[in-house]
């Protein structure tokens, strides 16, 4: 579907005009804003049912989004992308606006890197990559399993890594399915295995622990990136794991932080958001109220309540929606609320066991014959991307 709105768009632009654009969406934007400077009703938005005007709070700033306009500078068409897997579609015909979610068609690819450190693995794989999201999930991959202090000029590193890419460009989150980096000649391995990273013995890495935030009845929702509704004929998603309870029901940070975000959040309704060591950002949604003197910039405790249950925004009932963030991209919280470490064993060991050693002969190939690192471009546009000739 998509591939042949964009074909229509290129034809489009050559025929009447047109201008497509490809900006950056603004720090502070939302889709209410945004809907109102470019002329279009905000009851665009309040049209719209409860988990789609979830999925608008969901933009994130910094995300490339798509705008076609005519030669009156008005909106025809857009395309803006909501976590990984969906995206938002507003055209206008006969002067009216619609708008659907949408899938994201992107291209899946396998790729990989062989590299020696010259100064640390973060900044040599920005170096050769020009890719900060691949960077920091390799330092986030490790974290607690390697002291980086024990590497040496020389040492070599090796990725294997699931991307993506839209529209020509590198685009959303990145695993890596197995990291090799060597420190004083020894080789220290971690592999990504149903949605974590462990060591070779199967030992789960060290992470970001989070607690569960709230005293809950029951999970009213659960974490989906895509999902058909047979009945709606619609796309769904749900960014996050709704847990229903009381109205007033204490709310607690899951993790040591900082609050980056206190006040009303489109369909999220009052909100709070916190910013944890590392990559990780959490979200807390139809809160009835803040706790008292919470603001931004005040550092929060795991544990320390930030704010009560409720129902506000678009809301079916009392419940906190919690989000878990990781370099911007939504992931599932319950991959990452833990007690403790887990360790594979019995059957899931041995399948893991076989994971390894086919991965750990890609890593050997990839010593002997390393491939050219791919330079992600970053492209900044400034101007039109097609315009027609006078």
């Amino acid at each position: 579907m998509i591939k042949f709105l964009w074909m229509f768009i290129g034809c489009l632009s050559l025929s009447f005009g047109a201008y497509l654009e490809e900006p950056k969406w603004p720090k502070g934007e939302t889709f209410l804003s945004f809907l109102d400077k470019n002329g279009i009703p905000s009851s665009l938005y309040y049209s719209l049912d409860r988990e789609e005007q979830e999925l608008a709070a969901e933009i994130v700033a910094g995300i490339r989004y798509q705008i076609l306009r005519n030669d009156d500078n008005q909106l025809e068409q857009v395309l803006i992308p909501i976590g990984d897997e969906l995206q938002m579609h507003i055209i206008k015909n006969n002067d009216q606006y619609t708008m659907e979610i949408i899938p994201v068609v992107y291209k899946e690819e396998d790729l990989s890197l062989t590299i020696s450190i010259e100064n640390s693995p973060y900044l040599d794989i920005v170096k050769a990559t020009n890719n900060y999201i691949l960077a920091n999930e390799f330092v986030q991959s490790f974290r607690g399993g390697v002291n980086f202090r024990g590497l040496q000029k020389g040492d070599k590193l090796v990725l294997f890594y699931k991307g993506k890419r839209r529209l020509g460009r590198q685009y959303g989150g990145i695993k890596i399915n197995v990291s090799m980096l060597e420190t004083g000649n020894k080789k220290n391995y971690m592999f990504y295995y149903k949605e974590n990273y462990y060591d070779q013995s199967g030992k789960e890495l060290e992470r970001f622990l989070l607690t569960t935030p709230v005293n809950y009845r029951r999970i009213s929702s659960e974490f989906t990136t895509k999902r058909w509704h047979p009945i709606l004929h619609k796309y769904r998603a749900h960014l996050g794991v709704d847990y229903a309870a009381n109205i007033g029901t204490p709310v607690k940070a899951a993790g040591a932080g900082k609050i980056i975000y206190a006040g009303v959040k489109g369909g999220y309704g009052n909100t709070v958001m916190v910013d944890h060591s590392g990559p990780y950002k959490t979200l807390y949604g139809h809160l009835n109220n803040f706790a008292r003197g919470l603001k931004r910039g005040k550092s929060v405790r795991q544990g320390e309540v930030i704010g009560y249950v409720g129902n506000t925004g678009m809301s079916s009932g009392p419940h906190l929606h919690f989000g878990l963030y990781r370099n911007e991209a939504a992931i599932n919280p319950n991959s990452v609320i833990k007690v403790e470490k887990n360790a594979l064993s019995g059957k899931e060991m041995k399948n893991f066991q076989a994971y390894v050693a086919l991965m750990k002969k890609d890593v050997e190939k990839a010593l002997i014959n390393p491939m050219e690192p791919r330079l992600d471009d970053d492209f900044i546009y400034s101007e039109p991307l097609i315009k027609a000739k006078p």
